[in-house]
């Protein structure tokens, strides 16, 4: 990672440099954000934080202010210039959760599954449960002590991103995890836990309980509105948390399209393959074995019919059995 991150400064050598997360960025896109511009500002480099989408939910909104984290969305920005380099984190070129933006896309710092065919100058990758964790790594490596802010909204982003540790954690994440316990502020952490819903964000859970259906132990839920990725993935998590539910997926309406967020507590069922294949010739899709996000564009919507949500069911439902076998053995 040192060695990676020392062409990263030569890439950045009288360039503007921008830190580009995914669309609607969730808390570890942002401290992962957060920490590498720290990083980059100990070498004399300057680097925004953008994102495409909004911010919505609360904690998030909170987690920026109390970090002061100077995220822009890409329409409080100016003009980017061509030859910008592009820091994309937690996330990939080509992905439907990252939105293309002017300047060059030169370097990745990513945990999930590779699935871009885009050529980077500088790739930082492992699978692990959080990108927070490459970047707490990236400071070990360095040799750069973690500042108690900067320890704190990674700590945070691990949290969200591994649902307590308990979701596609690995012995990385736990180590880091570890490292930044003993820097972090601990009431910060338990304000941001005790701050996670908004009186708006009832209705997109009032929506999941009056439309549920379950097949098996697959619990499908549309939410028949448009919502932050961040509530689609909220949603997902209260969903899995019924007894009668070990694979959750919730969509809701987007641009005329669907995005879908997809949860598996079962160890054995990839929810990154699952959504990948189910959306094939509809959209795109993928993530972890634990968690997975996908997205049915608007203009193969027509393909779905006149009934979007029995279509829905029928794709993963079939695209279960085609892999695991038959929804009845869940």
């Amino acid at each position: 990672m040192k060695k990676r991150f020392e062409q990263l400064l030569e890439l950045a050598k009288d360039r503007k440099v921008y830190i580009q997360t995914h669309d609607y960025p969730d808390p570890d896109a942002l401290a992962s954000a957060y920490g590498i511009q720290y990083l980059l500002k100990t070498q004399g480099v300057e680097a925004p934080i953008c994102y495409f989408g909004t911010v919505d939910k609360v904690n998030i909104r909170m987690m920026m202010d109390i970090f002061e984290i100077d995220a822009l969305t890409r329409q409080e920005m100016d003009e980017v210039e061509e030859d910008s380099v592009i820091i994309n984190i937690d996330c990939q070129k080509n992905n439907s959760n990252l939105t293309d933006m002017h300047g060059e896309e030169l370097v990745c710092i990513d945990h999930h599954p590779w699935v871009t065919d885009v050529r980077y100058d500088v790739v930082i990758h492992k699978i692990v449960g959080a990108c927070a964790t490459l970047v707490t790594q990236l400071f070990k490596e360095l040799e750069v002590p973690i500042p108690k802010e900067i320890a704190t909204a990674l700590l945070y982003g691990i949290k969200m991103d591994t649902r307590n540790l308990c979701a596609g954690v690995t012995d990385d994440d736990l180590e880091a995890f570890a490292v930044l316990h003993h820097l972090a502020d601990e009431k910060k952490i338990l304000r941001l836990d005790n701050n996670s819903l908004q009186l708006s964000d009832l209705r997109a859970y009032g929506a999941a309980i009056q439309n549920i259906a379950v097949y098996g132990k697959m619990g499908f839920v549309h939410i028949p509105f448009d919502c932050p990725d961040g509530l689609i993935a909220s949603v997902s998590n209260f969903i899995l948390a019924l007894d009668a539910v070990e694979i959750a997926v919730v969509y809701a309406e987007r641009s005329r399209g669907l995005k879908f967020s997809v949860r598996s507590e079962l160890s054995d069922i990839n929810a990154g393959q699952l959504i990948n294949l189910a959306l094939r010739d509809i959209g795109n899709g993928g993530g972890h074995m634990t968690m997975a996000g996908g997205l049915v564009f608007a203009e193969r919507m027509h393909v779905l019919g006149v009934d979007p949500d029995v279509s829905v069911r029928r794709r993963f439902v079939e695209t279960f059995e085609e892999l695991y076998g038959s929804t009845e053995d869940l």
